[in-house]
């Protein structure tokens, strides 16, 4: 038995709306939160002084694409298609299982770095079953917790839309009857399913049935730009696929009525305001979602465009739904006498609201009794949270990677006085760099370095 006694913190629970202990004492045994409260008398278990230091959930990010992290920053510049061409008609079949492994190991250890420490891996590029099985092995060694929403591969994003290619059934059900027959480890199984914006109806039935068959959280991508406009919910609600378990990504451009479906069928949403207003998505469906009684989670969704940290993403969500809040009370005539969205919310969204989409709110999200001790300490030392005087504002809006200086996942420190335990960074810029070079050097007229910018020609004929 191990015990482990986080003193003095400045202890932001995320549990009951407004509650932080300063000071304030977490007392960890085998894992698990046992114990908050302040001045915890314990005398058998290592203790840590974390006096001034905010002390925190685990940040949950409920979608990213984490096997892009390889071509990190290629469609920075990109529009939504030239994404969809660019990288699933393009750099995706370049893609060997050693590739698919760096870049999970390296997306899940950056996330990692920067205190997330749920992510739901939203992995759609999965030729074979070496592939899978090369991305899960990643999620493993890199120690975070992680839901592995199996998804398919090229073959079913390339080509025709909407695709007539189902979800790679046989291999769903490997992992179901192999490595994920339980759901106890810090790794779970879901499903990544493209859903009627992307593929025929005939496929997205046969693809939930098999999520309901194998007792599986759906995350679908819905409310994507112009490929949103096809009333996707109410094409799930006809065929009577809407349910709880289900994730709705993006929302942006989905009517006000499949929202309300949504909201009564009891599904969760996860947006990612960065990646849907750099790539044409829409505006963030933020306050549309709040308005129906959904509390959104949030994504970082693609670090093939943008930085991979929630603080980011708190951030452009709380300002894009700010200003559009002032914008409509002065077309109004009105002074906005208070904002409606606060930090505290936002910072709800990237924790428990993550943790519940993902199906594990029982489990973290919140620093409660009983809970998996997923825990961040944001450091003290710098002048970006000197004085602290309100630590909701604080880290949403003063917080970045560089201020987590420890991390816990599961009541062991994953990363400790600034920097990751046990990582071989060496071994991965070297990763890194040769599976960039592979991937980017296999597509046609491509080069590293130089005067080279990708641009992909649209053609989706």
């Amino acid at each position: 038995m191990t015990k482990l006694l986080l003193a003095g913190g400045i202890v932001v629970t995320c549990a009951d709306r407004h509650e932080v202990l300063w000071p304030g004492d977490v007392l960890i045994r085998d894992g698990r939160i046992v114990a908050i409260g302040r001045d915890l008398e314990v005398t058998d278990a290592e203790r840590v002084d974390v006096s001034g230091r905010i002390v925190m959930p685990g940040l949950v990010d409920t979608h990213r694409h984490t096997w892009q992290s390889v071509v990190r920053n290629i469609a920075s510049d990109w529009t939504l298609d030239q994404y969809l061409v660019g990288l699933h008609m393009g750099l995706s079949r370049y893609f060997r299982p050693e590739d698919t492994y760096a870049g999970n190991l390296i997306g899940a250890l950056e996330a990692l770095d920067a205190g997330i420490t749920t992510l739901l891996d939203w992995s759609h590029n999965l030729f074979t079953p070496v592939h899978t099985d090369a991305a899960i092995d990643a999620l493993e060694e890199a120690g975070l917790r992680a839901v592995f929403a199996h998804g398919g591969g090229a073959q079913q994003w390339g080509g025709v839309m909407p695709s007539p290619v189902p979800h790679p059934q046989d291999d769903a059900r490997r992992l179901r009857a192999g490595r994920f027959a339980a759901n106890d480890g810090l790794v779970t199984m879901g499903l990544a399913l493209r859903g009627p914006q992307f593929c025929t109806m005939e496929v997205t039935t046969q693809d939930f049935l098999l999520a309901r068959e194998l007792d599986l959280r759906v995350s679908v991508h819905v409310g994507d730009g112009h490929w949103g406009k096809t009333r996707p919910i109410h094409q799930l609600d006809a065929a009577g696929l809407l349910a709880p378990t289900t994730t709705y990504v993006h929302c942006n451009t989905i009517a006000e009525d499949e929202l309300k479906l949504i909201a009564d069928s009891g599904g969760s949403a996860s947006i990612a305001p960065d990646v849907e207003m750099q790539m044409g998505h829409g505006w963030p469906a933020t306050g549309r979602l709040l308005a129906l009684g959904i509390n959104p989670s949030l994504s970082v969704d693609v670090c093939s465009s943008i930085g991979g940290d929630m603080f980011t993403t708190m951030r452009t969500t709380l300002a894009v739904q700010r200003a559009t809040d002032n914008s409509a009370a002065v077309e109004a005539g009105e002074a906005p006498e208070r904002v409606k969205l606060s930090c505290e919310d936002v910072l709800r969204f990237a924790t428990i609201e993550g943790a519940r989409a993902n199906g594990l709110g029982h489990l973290t999200g919140s620093l409660e009794v009983g809970k998996a001790a997923d825990i961040v300490i944001l450091s003290n030392d710098t002048l970006a949270t000197t004085p602290i005087n309100n630590p909701f504002g604080t880290i949403v809006y003063s917080a970045h990677p560089g201020l987590v200086r420890d991390v816990l996942v599961d009541g062991r420190f994953v990363k400790r006085d600034g920097r990751l335990v046990g990582v071989d960074m060496p071994r991965l810029r070297a990763l890194a760099e040769a599976s960039r070079d592979h991937v980017i050097g296999s597509l046609e007229g491509a080069a590293i370095g130089g005067r080279w910018q990708p641009e992909p020609k649209l053609n989706l004929a």
